[in-house]
This record gives structure tokens, C-alpha cells and sequence, in this order.
């Protein structure tokens, strides 16, 4: 040993050359410092060793000691590291903020409603406006063969291919006789058509799925139920068909659309329109004179 490092303290330090190195049953090759590491004998005396970096053979980053107290948070983490989303995240920064979410397992789809009758003019497009303002889903449409208005006498209707344009209809009309179609109501009527959609839908040619479908005469219900059994029920979707008989004027058919308003109202507002059909059809039946006629029928 040399004398002056018994003599010198900034000697006293042990020679890294005599260091013990761990035993190991393989012979290992020669030892590898990082090249960031500084030497121990490259430290100034004044100064505390650098910190040794975890080896690899203990693994990285190193274990976490038994008795480690996590640091507290405002908010306790519910899921799992590894199993949390960024929907879970989100829950969890609205909790903690105090933000109230609506939950979609009450959510209840509104039906939707459509008026149909011969023509797809008078009482199945009342019905259908008066929905509509009520703020309800609403369509219409007709099971004829083609549209018929009355025309200057009886035995000359006016009629038009389904897909003909109310407005068409309206002009077409008011470039005849203005003064006799005003006076039956027929351009008020396709006035107010016209605002609503653009031309009549023949049932039959229409490819919507209703929920809830309300004929306005018992041929038309008939129409309606032999049709949906041709289609074949692919969609395997039920259906309720209403009839509310309605006579094919004008003041019949503004009466009406009040009583398929209630109707609508006590369907929407129904928990189970299955379980509870017969009892909204039986309270309809009481309060209006309509005679009605019920079935299911599948799209």
C-alpha cells in the first residue's frame, strides 16, 4: 500500500481497481460503463458519487416498495390502468368537476305516425298537418289507384297520377274555374298541401317504416293490412294499424284531426304501446265518436 494514502485523507478512499464485483457462476466478460458514467475515481473529493443506474438484471423501472403510499388525489381512480378508456377518463373529469351527465337508458325513440286514406288530399294530409304542428313524426300517404277531386259535375272528377305536384294540381285547377274550386274548398285545401309536402304517395310505392299507421275509412284499412301481408314481414318490425272512420268532407275531416292528435298524444306517451293498445283505443272510443278498428301487422 502506498504511505501517502494513509497520511493524506483525500487518499482515503477505496480504490475502485480493489472494488468486489458480484460472484457469478459464468464467467462474464469485461465490465462495460455506461458511457455517461463518470469513474468514481474522476470525482472531485468535494463532491457526493453519481447515482448508479438500476442494473438489468434487476429490472426496469425498479419495483415499487411494499409500504409506498400513493400520493392523494381529488379524485379516486375507479378502473384499472390498464382497462381505462378515454369515455371513462371523461367520466371521471365530470365527476370531479361536478358536471351532470343524462343518462341514454331511459331514452325512448318517438314513434312514427302515418295518415293514410284514399287520395292522399283531404283527410289523410288534415291529419298530417295537425301532427305536425303538435311537433309530432308524421307521414301520409294514399291507397288509391290515382288521385281524384271533384271536378264540375259528378260523374267528371279530376284525376292525377300519384307523384303529381300539389302545386301542379293547385294551378292546373285554378286555371279551370277559380271561382268554383274556391268555393268547395279544393284550392284552400291544396294550398295548404302544398306547404306541407311536395305531391301525394301512393301507400303501396312508399318504402317508410311507420310505427303507427291511421287509415281514415275501412277500405283503407283493408289496403293497408293486405299489402303488408304481401310484402312478407322481411324486417320482422310489428306495426299498429288504426282505423278512424272519417267521411270525405271537409268539416269531418278538421273534426277528426283533433281526435288522431289525442290519439297520438296517449300513444307517445305510453311506456308499452303493446301492453297498453287496448286501453288508449278503449279511452279514444269513449271520448270521440269515431268508430275504430285495430290491428298488427308486420313490416
Amino acid at each position: 500500500m502506498d504511505p501517502r494514502r494513509a497520511r493524506d485523507p483525500r487518499l482515503a478512499r477505496q480504490d475502485p481497481r480493489l472494488q468486489q464485483r458480484p460472484h457469478s457462476n459464468t464467467p462474464s466478460g469485461p465490465s462495460q460503463s455506461h458511457p455517461h458514467q463518470t469513474p468514481l475515481s474522476q470525482v472531485p473529493p468535494n463532491q457526493a458519487p453519481p447515482l448508479q443506474q438500476a442494473s438489468t438484471s434487476q429490472g426496469y423501472p425498479p419495483p415499487v416498495p411494499q409500504d409506498y403510499t400513493p400520493y392523494p388525489t381529488a379524485t379516486q381512480p375507479q378502473y384499472p390502468g390498464h382497462d381505462t378508456s378515454n369515455q371513462q377518463l371523461t367520466q371521471e373529469a365530470q365527476e370531479a368537476s361536478g358536471v351532470t351527465t343524462h343518462s341514454t337508458q331511459g331514452y325512448k325513440a318517438r314513434p312514427l305516425f302515418c295518415v293514410v286514406c284514399a287520395s292522399n288530399q283531404n283527410r289523410s294530409m288534415e291529419g298530417h298537418y295537425v301532427l305536425a304542428k303538435a311537433g309530432f313524426r308524421v307521414c301520409s300517404s294514399g291507397t288509391g289507384s290515382a288521385v281524384r277531386l271533384p271536378g264540375p259535375a259528378i260523374d267528371k272528377p279530376n284525376t292525377y297520377p300519384f307523384g303529381t305536384p300539389y302545386n301542379d294540381i293547385y294551378e292546373h285547377l285554378q286555371s279551370q274555374d277559380a271561382r268554383l274550386y274556391t268555393a268547395n274548398g279544393l284550392l284552400q285545401m291544396l294550398d295548404r298541401n302544398r306547404r306541407l309536402k311536395l305531391a301525394p304517395e301512393r301507400w303501396q310505392e312508399t318504402k317508410t317504416v311507420a310505427d303507427i299507421v291511421i287509415t281514415c275509412e275501412e277500405r283503407c284499412f283493408d289496403a293497408v293490412c293486405d299489402d303488408l301481408l304481401t310484402r312478407g314481414g322481411d324486417f320482422n318490425k310489428p306495426v299498429h294499424i288504426i282505423n278512424i272512420e272519417i267521411k270525405d268532407n271537409h268539416e269531418e275531416a278538421h273534426i277528426a284531426g283533433k281526435a288522431i292528435v289525442d290519439l297520438a298524444s296517449a300513444i307517445e306517451n305510453a311506456k308499452d304501446i303493446d301492453e297498453e293498445i287496448n286501453d288508449i283505443l278503449q279511452a279514444h272510443q269513449e271520448k270521440h265518436p269515431h268508430s275504430i278498428l285495430h290491428a298488427i301487422a308486420y313490416y
